[in-house]
């Protein structure tokens, strides 16, 4: 039971990156400069909080779902260099940190709950 509730904490974190995904292109403002990266952002942010709300509800359900949430991670890594045309050091920086935050929240709780699966 505690392992699961730190796998719910972990996921409530992914819930809090991808609010702010979602909202980083009016916060960091880079909407006007690279709107289809905005409209990226948007998209992968609230599809990473509802995933992040789905995990935390059901934790021990989840394992399936971390890969998703890995790569959502990866493409917000990328994607300032896929979808944006030539981005400020700004708009990299909150990408790349807020999927390298993603990457590291999903493989946590994966770990934690491979962890639990063995004992």
């Amino acid at each position: 039971m505690l392992q699961t509730r730190g796998v719910a904490a972990v996921e409530e974190l992914v819930i809090l990156a991808g609010v702010y995904a979602a909202i980083s292109a009016w916060t960091v403002h880079f909407s006007a400069t690279q709107p289809a990266l905005a409209i990226s952002n948007l998209v992968v942010g609230i599809a990473l909080a509802v995933l992040g709300l789905c995990m935390s509800l059901v934790p021990e359900r989840s394992q399936d779902l971390n890969f998703v949430v890995l790569l959502m991670g990866a493409w917000l890594i990328v994607a300032p260099w896929v979808v944006g045309q030539g981005p400020d050091t700004g708009t990299v920086l909150s990408n790349v940190i807020t999927g390298a935050c993603v990457c590291l929240f999903s493989l946590t709780a994966g770990g934690l709950l491979m962890s639990k699966r063995r004992t």
